[in-house]
């Protein structure tokens, strides 16, 4: 399942036409505020999702009757771009727990290439947990699949979201192809191109230097 959220209009089109904008981003407080509420808006989306137990709450003047989440998920992020996102599902599934992975683009020199390559990792336990993963930018879906199958030593999840501000339909397909079957997709807006170094056109740039500023 793909939900688009492009597709629903709402003003969450308004954060995502923002994140885009060459003259917005050179905010970066605001690019990141973007980047949280779109994370917001997809964790409210997701949340429709999961399984919910009956449970009474009792308040001052009597009892109400209410369906809460049966279980918290777990919120893992690919650093650093992920990490605006991340604290917007984090602001809905506050009692989540986390993980968190690097993954970078190791490129060859003299080409447009490049491998992925995964260091750091921190995690709880992800057997028959419901997993999160979020990205801003799904572009070839290879760092996605890779962070994937890095966090499999932590436990076998028994369903996994992908949540992204914007993918390419390249990469959308290949993590379709490459993840378990069943997996659901949280996307803010498809993009049909990809350049040769692999930025998706028209995108928005690079997510982690225009939140956190350039790297060498």
């Amino acid at each position: 399942m793909v939900f688009e959220l492009v597709k629903q209009r709402s003003v969450a089109g308004h954060f995502l036409a923002e994140l885009r904008d060459a003259n917005v981003q050179k905010d970066p407080l605001r690019f990141r505020r973007n980047l949280e509420r779109v994370g917001e808006v997809l964790a409210l989306e997701l949340s429709r999702t999961l399984e919910y137990r009956a449970q009474e709450v009792v308040s001052p003047l009597g009892t109400a009757h209410v369906d809460l989440l049966a279980e918290q998920p777990v919120l893992a992020t690919i650093l650093r771009a992920g990490l605006p996102m991340h604290q917007g599902m984090l602001n809905y599934f506050d009692r989540a727990e986390n993980a968190f992975i690097s993954a970078y683009r190791k490129h060859r020199k003299g080409e447009d290439g490049f491998d992925i390559e995964v260091e750091y990792l921190s995690s709880p336990s992800l057997h028959d947990r419901v997993l999160v993963l979020c990205d801003p930018m799904l572009a070839t879906g290879q760092s996605m699949v890779l962070v994937y199958k890095a966090l499999l030593r932590l436990g076998l999840p028994k369903t996994l979201h992908v949540v992204s501000a914007i993918a390419s339909a390249e990469g959308l397909a290949y993590a379709k192809l490459h993840l378990p079957a069943g997996t659901r997709f949280w996307i803010g807006a498809v993009d049909e191109e990809m350049t040769a170094q692999a930025y998706i056109v028209p995108g928005l740039g690079d997510a982690g230097d225009l939140a956190y500023g350039a790297k060498l």
